[in-house]
């Protein structure tokens, strides 16, 4: 590992008559740079979707050829989650984490600046996977700084506040495409502005971000709220990749049972939006004006979804993760049946059951990351959200459009519900094994 990217060594402690102003101002500057730098990762990770229509147009392509694209991505997230999840575990996350979204957008201007990249799908297809793996690289890192700075007894609410961000950027690249096309007049500028603004957000994350308290001259952060250490672990100097795998994953029953369940829980949040507008459509009758307002307002909605399941988690549950997801999985199955069973005719109960759907199925994806982390100690929580990521992503994100277009195929409609149900079940179980385990700090 490159020396800059290595994890800081404890300072000298500070003055302990300035603890606790030090720690407030720093909490917040280190909140607002992990937030700003992963919204700037959303900003730049799914423009090839909005650029597909234009490249049918222009080039003739196929949707299986974009499609092809857009897996490529999907998969290669999902190793580098899990790969350099492993990696900022032993880095220093103000680094690490600018790194990757620097990375990020240099793909981003070639796919944007570069002639003949947007003609070619193989050469489409090695830098969708390029920005996959540098998009792996934004998650792990945020997520151990979340750990470090905020303890079992506050993270669930300043934790969903942090999945905010992801929501915040993915919805501006709409925003951002159309602003681009008014200053630019070209399409392509839907690559290269939103990656012009990365870069400048990457530096101001850079500004913000620092690693560990104790980087800082400052206590361990639960040693500082006066919390019970359950367990003291070695640091992330002294580790090596093997060790962190070998002592706090492979023998961990808690943490790959919230993997399979975070397979299912992506399943449903894929299965249900790939499909919204085609089912709207075809069924429902909606026009194209409604199905947009319709897939909006379930991406939206998640927001409060993630706040309120996060707020729960700490305040009513008091750290347990998997009472709040196990309830909003229930309301999940609900809403699902309520949409597939509510006959044309009736929009707004479809609506309604949309954001609610969306508004629930976010609880458990913020939350399985969060338990993931409670399920380690801090020096473990890049391997341990990057393993849940990688079987969300590897598993769920990329068969969900595949097997429920499948099974509506061959069965209709019926098939593609039924699939999501059986979803609901199986995810309920995996996450239900987690019910009574007590999550460690240290």
């Amino acid at each position: 590992m490159f020396s800059f990217l290595k994890a800081s060594a404890p300072a000298p402690r500070i003055d302990e008559a300035r603890t606790d102003a030090e720690y407030k101002k720093l909490r917040w500057q280190v909140f607002a740079g992990v937030f700003i730098g992963y919204a700037a990762y959303y900003l730049i990770r799914k423009n090839f979707s909005l650029a597909i229509p234009y490249l049918i147009d222009e080039y003739g392509f196929t949707k299986t050829d974009l499609g092809s694209v857009g897996v490529a991505l999907s998969l290669a997230y999902g190793f580098s989650k899990f790969i350099m999840g492993n990696v900022s575990d032993r880095s220093n996350p103000r680094y690490f984490m600018t790194l990757g979204l620097i990375g990020s957008a240099i793909v981003s201007l070639v796919f944007g600046l570069v002639p003949g990249v947007l003609s070619s799908i193989p050469i489409m297809i090695i830098l969708a996977a390029l920005n996959g793996w540098f998009q792996g690289m934004g998650y792990p890192p945020g997520a151990k700084t979340m750990t470090n700075w905020f303890s079992v007894s506050e993270r669930g609410s300043w934790w969903s506040w942090w999945n905010v961000s992801h929501n915040l950027g993915g919805g501006l690249i709409g925003p951002l495409a159309i602003l681009g096309l008014s200053i630019f007049g070209v399409w392509q500028s839907l690559f290269y502005l939103p990656a012009l603004i990365a870069i400048l957000l990457a530096f101001v994350m850079l500004y913000l971000l620092r690693d560990t308290p104790e980087s800082q001259g400052l206590p361990p952060v639960d040693e500082w709220k006066k919390e019970k250490v359950i367990e003291k672990v070695e640091s992330a100097n002294t580790l090596t990749a093997r060790d962190i795998f070998y002592k706090y994953i492979i023998n961990n029953k808690f943490l790959w049972a919230i993997a399979i369940a975070n397979v299912f829980v992506y399943f449903i949040r894929y299965g249900i939006i790939d499909w919204a507008p085609t089912y709207l459509k075809e069924v429902k009758h909606f026009s194209v004006d409604k199905q947009s307002w319709a897939y909006f307002m379930y991406e939206y909605a998640g927001i409060f979804g993630m706040l309120a399941s996060g707020y729960l988690s700490d305040k009513v549950f008091k750290g347990h993760r998997a009472p709040p997801m196990l309830l909003f999985l229930v309301g999940v199955l609900i809403a699902i049946i309520v949409y597939w069973k509510n006959p044309a005719g009736n929009p707004l109960v479809d609506e309604i059951s949309l954001v609610a759907i969306g508004f629930l199925i976010y609880g458990p994806v913020m939350m399985i990351g969060l338990q993931a982390a409670d399920l380690v100690p801090r020096v473990a929580t890049g391997t341990a959200t990057g393993l849940t990521g990688l079987f969300g992503y590897f598993l769920g994100s990329a068969s969900a459009g595949w097997v429920i277009g499948k099974l509506v195929d061959l069965y209709g409609w019926n098939g593609g519900f039924y699939a999501l149900i059986i979803a609901c079940f199986l995810g309920f179980i995996f996450i239900a094994v987690t019910l009574f385990h007590k999550p460690n700090q240290g």
